[in-house]
């Protein structure tokens, strides 16, 4: 496996997906903060948290780019366009299973079901996380698959 490959560019792709993430949001056509959302899980604070949760993306992205390195040295093959259908994989499962389990664990986030006592302050992203917007889904997909195919350009096969 391409160990410094991975430690290295699992982190350069991942920078380039939240910074994508956040420019989307940032232009309008998303309301997914993911730094948010995740820092809000350890603190209250809306500025600590993105600060918090920027990390904590970054040690996730860590994560994935080595399942992604075990996938691309299992095909003995790394390529773009593989590393972009493993992207298509893994938004896939953020949106379907990953972002609609957060209300079950996230101390902030109200559930589908919350009524209006609720004290929560970030509401559930819902099935593909449409409930940030229209267009989450296609900016979650974009930047994913960019995911992918930055580590299958970069990553070895070993």
């Amino acid at each position: 496996m391409d160990w410094a490959g991975w430690a290295l560019f699992g982190l350069v792709a991942t920078v380039a997906l939240t910074a994508a993430l956040i420019t989307a949001q940032l232009a309008g056509l998303t309301r997914l903060d993911i730094p948010l959302v995740l820092g809000t899980i350890v603190t209250e604070d809306p500025d600590r948290a993105r600060v918090v949760g920027f990390f904590i993306h970054l040690c996730a992205g860590q994560g994935f780019a080595l399942g992604y390195a075990a996938m691309f040295a299992l095909l003995h093959r790394a390529t773009w366009w593989i590393g972009a259908l493993i992207g298509s994989l893994h938004v896939g499962i953020a949106l379907t299973i990953l972002l609609p389990l957060l209300p079950g664990f996230h101390p902030r986030m109200a559930s589908q079901r919350a009524g209006p006592a609720s004290t929560a302050v970030l509401e559930p992203p819902g099935l593909f996380a449409l409930n940030y917007g229209v267009q989450t889904p296609a900016v979650a997909a974009v930047v994913h698959i960019i995911y992918g195919s930055v580590l299958g350009l970069l990553l070895q096969a070993d």
